[in-house]
């Protein structure tokens, strides 16, 4: 625990809707903390928007809060619109299902199904991942501009985790562009030995990329014999769960379909 980080989230929760607006002695009384103390912390909110002070020399709750509970909405609604979809998922290919979004150069885990066959949970909700690693990680790095994509390779680099992880600019920028090509991603022990994994995009009403979903498990089979099976029902998974978020693809060519129970084909317009 770092001390100073627990006395900022407590100012911040010591505004309340009946008292949005509080003095440096009220805050220093209340979380009984030294003055000092709790003005220097104060600047610091400050400097970042989280605090911001009033007309009348009082502090109250900046309008960063507003962006950080904006980006907490997308993402509930994200997995509370992609669960359904991704239980189905799961349950065709009985192995590991992950949902993620961008954060800040890296993949969060906002929702996972576990496989019954696994012994052992590989991912936890609220884990990061590399982008350039994962098949979720590639599946997002694929929407994003060049540019956007060698800024995040500057700020994050392109770590080994396996004798398979690329660690090339050039030969990561490849990949991309045949994810973009076939339309998903796959990961092929290049974050952990043994772990296999395909990952799809999702994009919102503009186009922009917001997540990724995945299967994954320890079979070789997943990107090989079940390949062709799979990816398509990744795809398609990554296809409805964009559909509910708004995005309409340019042209019905770009639609996805899946085997139905019956061995014919669903497509989703």
């Amino acid at each position: 625990m770092i001390n100073s980080v627990l006395k900022a989230i407590e100012i911040l929760q010591a505004f309340h809707t009946n008292e949005p607006r509080l003095s440096l002695t009220e805050i220093s009384t209340r979380l009984d903390m030294p003055r000092s103390t709790t003005h220097n912390l104060l600047n610091t909110l400050l400097s970042r928007g989280f605090i911001e002070k009033t007309d009348d020399g009082r502090y109250a709750l900046g309008t960063a809060i507003i962006a950080l509970t904006q980006a907490v909405r997308v993402n509930v609604e994200l997995r509370d619109g992609a669960a359904p979809l991704l239980r189905e998922l799961a349950d065709a290919c009985r192995e590991s299902v992950y949902l993620c979004v961008p954060d800040d150069g890296w993949a969060l885990h906002i929702y996972a199904i576990e496989s019954p066959d696994r012994l052992r949970a590989r991912t936890a909700v609220g884990d990061r991942a590399c982008l350039h690693c994962t098949s979720l990680g590639k599946a997002i790095l694929s929407r994003l501009p060049k540019a956007e994509v060698d800024a995040i390779i500057d700020r994050r680099g392109l770590s080994r985790f396996t004798d398979l992880t690329i660690t090339d600019r050039a030969a990561l920028h490849a990949e991309l562009e045949q994810t973009r090509a076939q339309g998903y991603a796959i990961d092929r022990g290049e974050h952990e030995v043994g772990l296999y994994c395909i990952g799809a995009p999702i994009l919102d009403k503009e186009g922009r990329v917001v997540g990724a979903c995945s299967v994954s498990g320890q079979d070789p089979e997943i990107t090989q014999g079940k390949l062709e099976d799979f990816s398509t029902r990744v795809m398609y998974t990554a296809q409805e769960i964009s559909r509910r978020l708004g995005y309409v693809p340019g042209s019905l060519s770009a639609l996805v379909s899946v085997p139905t129970v019956a061995g014919t084909s669903e497509v989703t317009r």
